[in-house]
């Protein structure tokens, strides 16, 4: 029989010796070295660099771990379909949503509400736009278009290209754990056979300290030391509502929604609180206000914010209603237990029974991509009625949106496949494991560095699905050789992810391109460095304390 990916594996790297232990370590980072080398080194496009890396862990799991080729590929075809489905399938709805704002005009008034706010202080309109209004397009969408989509709106208002490239990146970095609908906390769930809600509960906790630090450090990037002296209460509120909302909806509510919830919470908090107290703006901070005399009517707002507020609706029914109907059972109960034809049955778990990681859950109605799909079908609906005089959209205008967003991202799914094919030939293989096996060396300060993993991963890859892919079983399994939590690794991990964003080479690509400064993504990057190496320090800390007695308890 095979070894199982998760545990026979690394037992028998343990069983080899130590040298032993550092070599297989050693293969078993080749096709993740591969990954980076073709990407960074030799500037390959992200599609490429992983299917060249999928081949490298092919070649290491036949012929270092022993695992026959036959059922290696078996594994790519498992990881092909789970990135397929769901996490491919929930992008492109939550992408399609977002398509329709646009196409539909509701995102010109979308716009024209921001640009309105904040008192025209440009300080005050970085944290709500960036930040709280990001971090909604980071919920529904993630993998880029977000970054995109801020920095062209900072740009609009008047900030210089530079400012508002940084200002999107270090603001998007709050959000990208839970980005689109969560799909980092489930990959990592999935790929670690751990429960979703308790990595969910302790990665709201860990990003949590980011959501709250990093309004202050967009006052700093725009104004300094006085921007955060004049600013700050407005900087405290939306970080103290994004934070506590992130912390509430992944403990207590729908995980999927906790970047959704958080940012209505910070969104709704911080308008409302600009009622009440303006900011002294300095004349070099005041921002170009819209002047094209289109009048923003109670109308023309709630139709702008429609399909949000109705996916806030959606999810909260089908995640949570069990009053007369249990909603989330009956919606579960469909779903498919698919034992991967070929693999299933191969794989051992230490005890000498069948792995249940070769079993492929296909929750075609429970998925957060079919609710999604629900979601856009119903805004198309109420675009095309409400929408015949000022905002014209036909339904099949609507669904030829959808097409478009499918085959525009076309080399974007391919790369989250690969990856997830990738992530799933080394898990099954052992070489994941073998990694784990090596790392558990550190001992208890692991739990320390655990962290750095997510940061580099998403530095590196620019998503925070890819680096889960890559590292959450290893987070995992180093987590069950040293006795820590593996709930708390895993989520260490996707607290890391938030801020690599921060540096990711292909999230400054963009931002630089939005805001037409090609060619420029130098400063970008080197303007983040300092604030990214500050947080990491401070999550590095945070997790390693949450290890050790002194803070447990929050986590127990």
């Amino acid at each position: 029989m095979s070894p199982d990916n998760l545990l026979l594996a690394a037992d028998f790297t343990i069983r080899a010796g130590g040298e032993n232990i550092a070599l297989y370590a050693f293969a078993g980072l080749l096709p993740l070295i591969t990954f980076f080398g073709l990407l960074m080194g030799l500037k390959m496009k992200a599609h490429w660099s992983a299917l060249g890396s999928v081949l490298v862990s092919l070649l290491v799991a036949a012929l270092v771990f022993k695992m026959p080729m036959g059922l290696a590929s078996l594994a790519l075809s498992q990881g092909v379909a789970f990135g397929l489905f769901p996490i491919v399938f929930i992008i492109i709805m939550a992408v399609w949503i977002y398509d329709l704002t646009v196409r539909s005009g509701r995102f010109e008034d979308m716009r024209r509400i921001f640009a309105r706010i904040g008192r025209g202080d440009m300080r005050v309109q970085a944290m709500v736009i960036g930040f709280a209004f990001g971090g909604m397009l980071e919920a529904l969408a993630g993998f880029g278009a977000p970054v995109a989509i801020v920095a062209a709106m900072l740009v609009a208002i008047g900030m210089p290209k530079i400012k508002a490239a940084l200002v999107t990146v270090v603001a998007n970095s709050a959000p990208v754990a839970f980005g689109a609908m969560a799909i980092p906390v489930t990959t990592a769930a999935s790929i670690t056979q751990q429960n979703p809600h308790a990595i969910a509960a302790i990665a709201g906790l860990l990003v949590c300290l980011a959501a709250i630090i990093a309004p202050f450090l967009l006052l700093l990037i725009m104004d300094g030391f006085r921007g955060i002296r004049q600013v700050w209460p407005m900087a405290l509120v939306l970080g103290v509502l994004f934070g506590g909302g992130q912390y509430l909806a992944s403990n207590f509510f729908a995980y999927e929604l906790t970047d959704v919830v958080a940012s209505l919470l910070s969104l709704a908090g911080g308008l409302l609180f600009l009622r009440f107290w303006g900011p002294t703006t300095p004349e070099e901070q005041a921002s170009q206000q819209v002047t094209d005399g289109v009048e923003l009517t109670r109308s023309r707002i709630s139709l702008a914010l429609f399909p949000y507020i109705l996916i806030v609706i959606v999810f909260a029914i089908t995640k949570l209603w069990t009053i007369g109907i249990n909603i989330p059972a009956l919606l579960a109960k469909p779903t498919l237990k698919i034992e991967w034809p070929g693999l299933h049955g191969h794989l051992f778990t230490a005890a000498g029974e069948v792995s249940k990681s070769s079993i492929f859950n296909f929750n075609w109605l429970s998925t957060p991509g079919t609710t999604l799909f629900v979601c856009g079908l119903v805004t198309v609906i109420v675009y095309t009625v409400t929408g015949r005089d000022t905002h014209p959209l036909s339904f099949g205008e609507g669904l030829a949106e959808l097409a478009r967003g499918i085959n525009r991202m076309k080399w974007s799914y391919l790369t989250i496949a690969s990856v997830m094919a990738l992530a799933y030939v080394m898990n099954f293989s052992g070489q994941t494991s073998a990694i784990g096996v090596a790392l558990a060396t550190t001992g208890s300060i692991f739990p320390f560095f655990s962290p750095v993993l997510g940061w580099l991963g998403t530095a590196v890859t620019g998503s925070a699905t890819s680096s889960a892919a890559l590292f959450a079983q290893m987070q995992s399994a180093t987590a069950t050789q040293i006795g820590a939590n593996p709930a708390l690794l895993t989520a260490a991990n996707l607290a890391g992810s938030t801020l690599g964003k921060m540096i990711s080479p292909q999230t400054a690509a963009v931002a630089a391109a939005a805001v037409r400064a090609e060619g420029q993504e130098g400063e970008v990057l080197g303007g983040a460095a300092k604030y990214t190496l500050f947080m990491l320090i401070l999550m590095c800390t945070f997790v390693y304390l949450l290890s050790t007695p002194i803070l447990s308890f929050l986590i127990s």
